[in-house]
């Protein structure tokens, strides 16, 4: 039974071995394919705006969601170290400012979105976890995630992912911070504060390495299987843009020369009712046509962190009141970030 136990581990390990090098293979050959398609199998006349578009979803199409599925794996691992209830237990009786970053930081492997919104809220505040240092985790979670970050590494870069998510925690940390400050519990819903958290106190499952590597594998499913139309709609949007939006006209509109660009990113973005799978290869696409950085990267945080559907949600356990403090602190964070980016580069 032992001498069987081992060689399954040695097929397990040979096959993800031989999985990686196909992958790596398939990744680095992706632009020498899509010039293939769009000029030899297509028969497009390069330089043409129909072939820069179509050049660039074949290009991006495949290499995002092979990224997706290879870190969404390991998310998916780390993640099944960070059930609900242990989530819980880790930022309760925090002190508040270790709280806000330890929460802003669990936000990026934790498997929630803002659509988790009511529930979370009710589990985190009945078992003693500060009011600020919930909403860091709220505004930390759909924000700054594992689909944003691969999809920006992929698109835009290792530096631009890793400005990205300094700045997405900084936001989720001081607007957690803030609201904490604020001392707003009473407007919470009464309702929420009656409720007694049994689940708080359970014991977690042990996992075994077999249970963690079916998480990973569940977590492909769940996750790719729910963005991958969101990333190629994203994806053929950003083609359109950048294959027939002139070069100046978005850097006359969300150039860093206007004032005014960076706060009507973000009111264009609240509204908005999309993720980071759909909205990152449009912010690609502006980037290209000469939007700046710091205005686009505010657009698209408004459009992840500030989500309309969120903000509903929430109206169950949360009156106007914090909801309104709620979304002027975010968006006060989220503009700094804006203009400072625009500064910079």
């Amino acid at each position: 039974m032992r001498g069987m136990g081992t060689r399954r581990r040695w097929s397990y390990a040979l096959g993800g071995l031989a999985a990686v090098v196909a992958w790596v293979a398939v990744y680095v050959n992706l632009a020498r394919v899509a010039r293939w398609i769009t000029y030899t199998i297509a028969g497009l006349t390069p330089g043409t705006h129909l072939a820069s578009a179509v050049e660039f979803f074949i290009f991006e199409a495949p290499k995002v969601l092979m990224l997706l599925v290879l870190v969404v794996f390991g998310v998916g691992i780390v993640r099944s170290f960070f059930t609900p209830e242990r989530t819980r237990r880790m930022l309760a009786g925090r002190r508040e400012s270790v709280g806000n970053v330890l929460a802003a930081l669990l936000g990026t492997v934790t498997p929630f979105c803002s659509c988790s919104a009511v529930p979370l809220f009710i589990g985190f505040v009945t078992t003693g976890v500060p009011l600020g240092v919930t909403f860091s985790f709220l505004v930390s979670a759909p924000m700054v995630n594992e689909v944003a970050l691969v999809l920006l590494f992929g698109l835009l870069g290792w530096k631009v992912a890793a400005l990205y998510m300094s700045m997405g925690l900084l936001v989720a940390i001081v607007s957690g911070w803030t609201i904490g400050r604020l001392k707003l519990e009473r407007f919470v819903e009464p309702w929420v504060f009656g409720l007694q958290s049994a689940a708080a106190d359970e014991p977690d499952a042990p996992a075994s390495w077999a249970d963690r590597l079916r998480a990973g594998t569940t977590a492909v499913i769940g996750i790719v299987g729910r963005v991958w139309p969101y990333v190629l709609a994203g994806i053929a949007v950003g083609a359109g843009i950048h294959g027939y939006v002139p070069e100046n006209f978005m850097a006359s509109l969300m150039g860093r020369g206007a004032w005014w660009a960076v706060p009507l990113a973000v009111l264009i973005g609240i509204p908005m009712y999309s993720n980071a799978a759909g909205i990152i290869p449009v912010v690609q696409a502006l980037l290209a046509k000469g939007a700046a950085l710091g205005t686009v990267l505010a657009f698209m945080m408004a459009v992840i962190g500030l989500s309309l559907p969120e903000t509903i949600i929430l109206r169950k356990v949360l009156r106007p009141q914090l909801i309104a403090v709620f979304i002027g602190v975010v968006a006060t964070g989220i503009l700094v970030v804006g203009y400072v980016f625009n500064a910079m580069f």
